[in-house]
């Protein structure tokens, strides 16, 4: 593979079934993400932009077709194997945020790293780190429920940069924001990208969000459809 390709699907294909009906998902779907880039995936509910995303994030498998992250095939890891390649190379950052109320931002964005083999005081210094990035450093022992969306958004930010993955990878980011928090959430993006040098692939139904990836790529019944770059 290209050393300038991150991400490359070959003929993916992924099926669910419901009842005794096959649902097709993805359809021999061909894919390249350079290192570096900011990619949008826009298009309607249902043609396979979250399975995408799970697909190349190795929380999800294909039914065929691979899937390869920076040289390692990643659809044939074993659980255990995938876990870890996980835990390494991959932030997640979801619509709702997924915090867990009973724990500080620190203790949030510390939860990943509990994965790895890095010390409690290392640990530690990473939330710390990343919660400076996103700009939060002044609000690091605050509990979820005292923070605004916008400001819980960057906490999960924070805790998918915290083990400097290789793949940043974001499903709704703004889904759940009024524009001007969405906004702040689009701006913090693309300094990752721009000034940190994250890949990052982005789920998105707004043409907006959309607007400050570097490539946008649309899909509809499971196939990538057009590409359009602002």
């Amino acid at each position: 593979m290209n050393s300038d390709v991150l991400v490359q699907a070959k003929s993916v294909e992924r099926t669910f079934r419901r009842g005794s009906e096959t649902i097709q998902v993805l359809d021999a779907l061909d894919l390249q993400i350079k290192r570096g880039e900011f990619l949008a995936l826009m298009g309607p509910s249902g043609s396979g932009k979250s399975t995408l995303l799970n697909l190349i994030g190795g929380l999800d498998r294909p039914n065929n077709g691979t899937i390869s992250v920076d040289g390692e095939q990643i659809d044939q890891m074993n659980e255990s194997k995938l876990a870890a390649w996980r835990a390494r190379h991959v932030g997640f950052v979801f619509q709702f945020y997924n915090l867990i109320p009973v724990l500080n931002a620190q203790r949030n964005v510390e939860l990943p790293l509990l994965l790895t083999n890095l010390s409690k005081t290392e640990r530690r210094k990473q939330a710390e780190l990343a919660l400076e990035i996103v700009g939060l450093s002044h609000r690091i022992k605050h509990f979820p429920r005292t923070l605004s969306g916008g400001e819980q958004q960057r906490v999960g930010i924070a805790r998918a940069i915290a083990s400097d993955p290789t793949l940043l990878l974001c499903d709704e980011p703004t889904g759940d924001l009024d524009r001007k928090s969405g906004d702040e959430i689009l701006e913090l993006l693309t300094a990752l990208n721009q000034d940190h040098g994250k890949t990052i692939i982005m789920v998105t139904h707004d043409a907006h969000a959309a607007t400050c990836a570097t490539r946008t790529l649309y899909m509809d019944e499971g196939k990538l459809t057009a590409e359009m770059k602002p």
